[in-house]
């Protein structure tokens, strides 16, 4: 009947074959868990506590990726900017002799110069004394040079008077550093008085040399070390003011690239002769920048507790918003839900304030280090202090350069502390078992 034949009296009629579930949208990370954990990250009334947690946490770890990029980039941009100048001036390595002064120096500068990756090479004379001028004295060092490799320092192009490297000869011109020439009230084509401790030899003992310079310029680099400390002067006039005959301190010697010193030194010392060494900048600046390396150092571990203290706000608010969504816990659960899928909610919900917040500290960081010169000056008019003061930090102005790698592990550092805060809440929430969470509801 009906084009259909029925099965005999007491037979069951064969079961229709089963429907394959529909998984869709049902994967990792499917579209229902990120609308859950964004209900979740919503705050009502009575879970407001919740999102304050949650909002402090995504503020605290903003502030503190923030605050590592800032302080990093700013250390790093100190130690650019100071070796910049420190090296600018004097070199990347220095040929010494190892038994006094260095003799011959023009024939191992033009040995120096034939060596692959050195860009300058020249003889220097250096000597401490005192400046004095207009009732005023002052400690002062004395670099020895000649006139043609004073004009291929590019530190100081630009920042010399017109004229100044024509008028360096003979045997009273002198350039004299800004600082110093503030500090003894100097002007240009006025008088510096330089007092030497060793002087001529006399049967009453060794007297002190005292000569008046004619000055031809002043010069500026922004490195308080040389700006208030340094004069140069004419090379030949250095050998006779401090007794060094026809010999010289050293060669200063300017590499291709300040980090190829220990691999050059074999061949520089080579080209300087026996008995010669090599002096890196390494050696002659090291306490220096290797305090500044360790402060660095201390700061990144320092300041990254402030990251693992919001990582740590985030679970304590993740543990909270599992125990109010109990219920909802185990009704997702009731309803097919697996642990995996309660397990990526709580998850999502706790990794997105700590990508939020990091996105967020990343674009305040990078703002504040790309005007971190106009900040400082506002903040000192706004306080009336002196940030950064140039004759502590031997620098002019505050420098913030960012160094990608540096950056990036910023970023990398709290956005894995963040996931790893949520792992043990979402853990929970994923092994709630749904009769215990509905017996007393």
């Amino acid at each position: 009947m009906d084009g259909f034949a029925r099965p005999p009296y007491g037979e069951r009629m064969p079961d229709s074959p089963p429907k394959k579930p529909d998984n869709k949208g049902t994967g990792i990370f499917a579209p229902f868990e990120w609308m859950i954990a964004a209900r979740y990250l919503r705050a009502k009334r009575q879970e407001s506590f919740i999102s304050v947690i949650s909002l402090f946490s995504l503020i605290g770890i903003a502030l503190g990726v923030a605050t590592l990029i800032i302080v990093m980039s700013v250390m790093n941009g100190f130690r650019v900017e100071l070796l910049k100048s420190i090296l600018g001036l004097s070199g990347h390595v220095t040929i010494q002799s190892g038994v006094g002064n260095l003799t011959h120096y023009d024939a191992v500068t033009s040995r120096i110069l034939k060596v692959p990756g050195v860009v300058r090479a020249a003889p220097i004379v250096d000597g401490k004394l005192m400046a004095s001028q207009n009732g005023a004295n002052e400690g002062a060092a004395v670099k020895g040079i000649r006139r043609e490799d004073l004009a291929r320092i590019a530190e100081l192009n630009g920042k010399l008077r017109e004229g100044a490297i024509a008028n360096f000869q003979g045997d009273d011109a002198v350039i004299v550093g800004s600082g110093l020439a503030a500090k003894l009230g100097l002007h240009v084509g006025g008088e510096i008085t330089l007092v030497a401790p060793k002087g001529d030899v006399t049967p009453f003992g060794t007297t002190p040399r005292i000569k008046t310079y004619h000055i031809i310029s002043f010069f500026r680099v922004g490195n308080t070390i040389y700006d208030n400390y340094y004069v140069f002067m004419p090379l030949d006039e250095a050998q006779a003011f401090f007794n060094m005959g026809d010999t010289v301190s050293g060669i200063e010697v300017m590499l291709t690239d300040p980090e190829l010193d220990t691999k050059l030194l074999p061949a520089l010392v080579k080209a300087g002769g026996p008995l010669s060494q090599a002096v890196p900048w390494q050696d002659l600046n090291s306490s220096f920048f290797e305090a500044i390396q360790v402060e660095s150092n201390v700061m990144f571990l320092i300041l990254s507790l402030i990251v693992l203290v919001a990582a740590l706000n985030i679970i304590s608010g993740l543990i909270m918003l599992v125990k109010d969504k109990s219920p909802d816990i185990a009704i997702l659960r009731t309803m097919g839900a697996t642990q995996g899928a309660v397990m990526r909610i709580f998850f999502i919900a706790g990794a997105s304030i700590g990508v939020v917040g990091t996105i967020i500290g990343f674009a305040i960081g990078v703002l504040f280090c790309a005007n971190i010169e106009n900040i400082r000056q506002a903040l000192s008019k706004l306080t009336g202090t002196t940030l950064f003061d140039p004759t502590v930090y031997f620098l002019q102005r505050m420098p913030a350069q960012m160094d990608p790698g540096q950056v990036t592990a910023v970023v990398v550092m709290a956005l894995v502390l963040t996931f790893l805060a949520t792992l043990y809440p979402s853990w929970r929430a994923a092994r709630l078992d749904p009769v215990e969470a509905l017996r007393y509801e």
